[in-house]
C-alpha cells in the first residue's frame, strides 16, 4: 500500500492536469447539451411537423450510434470536408452532440408530464402560447425531469474518459501515457479509478442538494 501511494503521488500533479482537461469537455459539453436539448424537446413536443421530424431524426440517429464513432467522425472524418477540429474541442463537439440528444428525451419527458390544462389556465390569465410555455411549462418540465438529468449529468462525466482515443490529454489520456513509461498499468488506473470516485461523488453530493432544492416532492 505505501508503494502504490508513493508512486500516486508521484503522478498525482500531472493527472490533477488531466483531470483539469476531463473537467473542461464535461462542463462545456453538459452546457451546449443543455441548450441543445431543451430545442429538440420543444421542438419534437411543440413544433411543426418538419422541426419534429428532424428532431427525432437527430435523436435517433445519436443514441443509436456510440459515442466513440461520434467523436472518430467528428475528429476524423470532418476534416474530409474542410471541417478540422483540434482534439480537445472535437472532444466537446462529440459528447455535446450526444448529451444533446439524451437531454432532449429526458426533456420531451418532464414537458409531457405538465398537466396539458396549465397552458389553458396561463393563456385564460392572458399570457401568449409561447410565453405559457416558457414561463409554465418548461420550469416544472425541468423540475421533473431533474432525477434523470442528473443522472446524464454523472454519466457523461465518465463518458469524458473516451477523448484519450483521440489523443487529448485528459485524465485517461495521462494515465495511459505514466502506464506505457512505467509498465504499471493496474496501479495508474486504480489511481484513476479512485480520481473519477472522488470527481462523481462530489458532483453526485451537489446534484442531491439542487434535486432537493428544486425537485418536484411528491
Amino acid at each position: 500500500m505505501s508503494q502504490w501511494l508513493a508512486f500516486a503521488g508521484s503522478h498525482l500533479p500531472t493527472l490533477l492536469a488531466g483531470t483539469g482537461y476531463t473537467l473542461t469537455i464535461w462542463a462545456v459539453a453538459m452546457i451546449a447539451g443543455f441548450v441543445a436539448g431543451w430545442v429538440l424537446a420543444v421542438a419534437r413536443v411543440y413544433g411543426g411537423s418538419i422541426s419534429r421530424r428532424l428532431a427525432v431524426g437527430y435523436i435517433e440517429l445519436i443514441r443509436g450510434t456510440p459515442l466513440l464513432v461520434q467523436m472518430f467522425i467528428v475528429y476524423l472524418g470532418l476534416p474530409q470536408i474542410g471541417i478540422v477540429f483540434a482534439p480537445l474541442t472535437a472532444a466537446i463537439v462529440a459528447i455535446g452532440i450526444n448529451t444533446a440528444a439524451y437531454q432532449a428525451e429526458y426533456f420531451r419527458a418532464g414537458i409531457r408530464a405538465v398537466r396539458p390544462g396549465q397552458i389553458a389556465a396561463a393563456r385564460a390569465l392572458g399570457l401568449s402560447r409561447g410565453q405559457a410555455i416558457r414561463h409554465v411549462v418548461l420550469p416544472q418540465g425541468f423540475r421533473i425531469a431533474l432525477p434523470q438529468w442528473a443522472n446524464e449529468v454523472v454519466i457523461e462525466l465518465k463518458y469524458t474518459s473516451v477523448a484519450y482515443a483521440i489523443s487529448v490529454p485528459e485524465l485517461m489520456g495521462r494515465a495511459k501515457e505514466i502506464g506505457a513509461a512505467s509498465f504499471r498499468y493496474f496501479a495508474i488506473f486504480c489511481v484513476v479509478a479512485v480520481i473519477y470516485l472522488v470527481l462523481v461523488t462530489v458532483v453526485t453530493l451537489v446534484l442531491d442538494q439542487v434535486e432537493r432544492r428544486y425537485g418536484l416532492r411528491h
